[in-house]
């Protein structure tokens, strides 16, 4: 711990530090750097603490919860939220959790992210967890991350207690979000509220005064990688901060937005870009109740922006065009959208008029789509940005905090994953003929490497240089363009390279597939590597297409061949998808949802 006067220098210089990115900022020259508003913050609770004063956003709401499920959203302003925050904080340390492993698991809510808040701004360092993982990985993780206490969902509890009695991790503490009182194993988190409140009223301020030492671990979270274990990933205050004041540069988050949140919480994407991003800039969230409800609440909610994964966005494409298709609108739909393309380039919308019937299933306010974690079909933000709903990809890794690059909000474009940020680097590693390279990139969102990893860190970082593992290239305009992921490529035997989700791409085009991988396969001589497709079809899909004749095994080969010859003639020769094998299962999948590429189960073939 450092004295007072060696503090307050340290917290002098990162000011200063901040001060510097944001006149950095200011001073940029790039055109796409539209909004230079960016506010000078040391760290995350430099953060919050101003988010919440009378001088920026305390009267603000935060956060919409719901507090049973179906009720009304119950609105949580800034300064209630810096209060529980500290209160939490302060009876986390009177338990002896300062300086503690702390997890966080559960659904999304207000007190999930309130809890990160607590253990980050002064008890601990946070571990945030995947609640879909099953019992064992968790046991792994908590034992690899040195955790002792575990604040978690009334949902989860009785799995953590049983994880604590098994004798099988360090696990001492179980705090659970939504008990009304502490139970036997277990503390309320809203008692340890007002217990922390009592504190402070009577003068405690070890949690109000503590150290925030910015480039120190604070935040442990483990990659759910498809190609192998998982890794922890140590990322600080300033990894997170650096993020905050350069991303909103080239899109504009407004203090009146309305944030939607989905996505799981441990994830970076969604912790960074869906939680403290508007916790930054004075918006509110809303806590979606789940998947089942997302166009209830969204209705309920009237948010203004949305963070989703592509598969989110093409459910809601597919049952727009679906419903249109069934109902005989699809061709007025199809002409609404071109006169709409026709009359923006005069600046003329009518999106609320000609899409009065679709745009509502959003609520009244959306505004902004953004996807990421996986690549996106350009057709479906192209879509969405037709009717009126602005759509951007952007690129982000675990490893980076997790913000690598974002479609500016003015002139995106639908097939690239964005443009970087101001004061980041992306480079290409050299690139082949067609420019492709393996993605580096460098600044202050970077990680502090891999936890008790420091081989895997010394081979993904050279001279701060982050290897991302994605191969793509980098246009004349500064737009990132992803083709494929260096460990997954498949290199022919005279030496040409294939990328395995170039051909999912278009595969997934093909209406009848519900999900697919490519891979290789020798050929039966051992001489050459054959490009192979295993497919999951969409049994939906199949029944509308063929109607009440069930097809043959033999016949979906057929039609789907033919599908994928279409695919082959616009491809070189080596690029050429040469075997097909149709699943009767799904794919084994991570919690992210994504098809684990290292599972034999996946490769092979029913």
């Amino acid at each position: 711990m450092l004295s007072t006067e060696e503090y307050k220098a340290l917290k002098e210089k990162d000011r200063a530090y901040a001060e510097q990115v944001v006149a950095d900022i200011e001073a940029s020259t790039d055109p796409l750097v539209m909004y230079r508003d960016s506010r000078p913050i040391t760290d995350i609770k430099d953060m919050i603490e101003s988010s919440a004063s009378d001088e920026w956003y305390g009267d603000h709401v935060a956060f919409y919860q719901k507090d049973t499920k179906g009720g009304p959203y119950r609105p949580i302003k800034y300064k209630e939220m810096l209060r529980e925050v500290n209160a939490l904080g302060t009876a986390m340390i009177d338990m002896g959790l300062k300086d503690k492993r702390i997890s966080v698991i559960g659904e999304n809510c207000a007190r999930w992210a309130m809890s990160y808040l607590a253990v980050i701004c002064g008890t601990g360092i946070v571990v945030p967890l995947d609640k879909e993982l099953d019992r064992a990985n968790i046991v792994d993780l908590v034992n690899d991350a040195d955790v002792e206490a575990v604040i978690t969902t009334g949902k989860y509890e009785n799995e953590i207690k049983e994880i604590v009695a098994s004798g099988k991790t360090g696990i001492k503490t179980i705090i659970n979000m939504n008990a009304a009182s502490d139970e036997d194993g277990s503390y309320s988190w809203l008692k340890l509220v007002q217990k922390g409140q009592e504190l402070i009223d009577g003068g405690d301020r070890r949690f109000l005064d503590a150290q925030i030492i910015r480039d120190d671990m604070s935040i442990l979270i483990y990659t759910s990688g498809t190609t192998g274990a998982s890794k922890g990933v140590m990322l600080s205050h300033g990894n997170l901060v650096e993020d905050l004041m350069a991303s909103p540069t080239v899109l504009k988050v407004n203090d009146w937005d309305v944030f939607f949140s989905v996505l799981p919480l441990h994830h970076t994407y969604e912790c960074t870009s869906g939680f403290l991003m508007p916790m930054y800039k004075g918006a509110a969230i809303a806590y979606c109740e789940g998947l089942k409800y997302l166009l209830k609440n969204m209705q309920e909610a009237n948010p203004t922006m949305f963070n989703g994964v592509p598969a989110i966005f093409e459910m809601i494409y597919k049952r727009v065009w679906k419903t249109a298709e069934k109902s005989g609108k699809a061709d007025s739909l199809r002409k609404a959208i071109s006169v709409n393309n026709k009359l923006k380039k005069v600046h003329i919308d009518l999106s609320k008029k000609l899409f009065k019937d679709i745009l509502p299933l959003f609520g009244s306010r959306m505004r902004l789509f953004i996807t990421g974690g996986a690549a996106i079909n350009p057709e479906v933000l192209n879509f969405f940005k037709s009717i009126g709903i602005n759509a951007l990809q952007g690129y982000g890794l675990t490893e980076c905090a997790p913000m690598g690059a974002l479609n500016p909000d003015i002139r995106p474009k639908a097939a690239s994953c964005g443009r970087k940020f101001p004061g980041f680097e992306v480079a290409v590693h050299e690139p082949d003929e067609d420019g492709n390279g393996e993605l580096w990139l460098r600044g202050g969102n970077v990680m502090l490497g891999y936890y008790k990893n420091p081989e895997a860190t010394a081979e993904s970082i050279t001279d701060g240089w982050f290897h991302s593992g994605d191969i793509g290239y980098i246009d004349d305009e500064g737009y990132i363009f992803i083709t494929g992921r260096k460990k997954n490529v498949i290199i022919t035997k005279n030496g040409k390279n294939v990328f395995p989700e170039e051909l999912e791409y278009y595969l997934s085009n093909i209406p009848v597939i519900k999900a697919s991988m490519v891979f290789s396969e020798e050929t039966d001589d051992h001489e050459d590597v054959l490009v192979v497709a295993s497919v999951r079809l969409d049994d939906e899909e199949v029944k509308e297409k063929y109607g009440d004749h069930e097809p043959t095994k033999s016949e979906l080969y057929q039609d789907l061949w033919a599908d994928i010859d279409e695919i082959n003639q616009k491809q070189p020769f080596f690029k050429r998808i040469k075997r097909l094998y149709i699943r009767d299962t799904d794919f084994e999948m991570n919690t992210s949802q994504k098809i684990i590429r290292y599972s034999k189960e996946n490769r092979r073939h029913d």
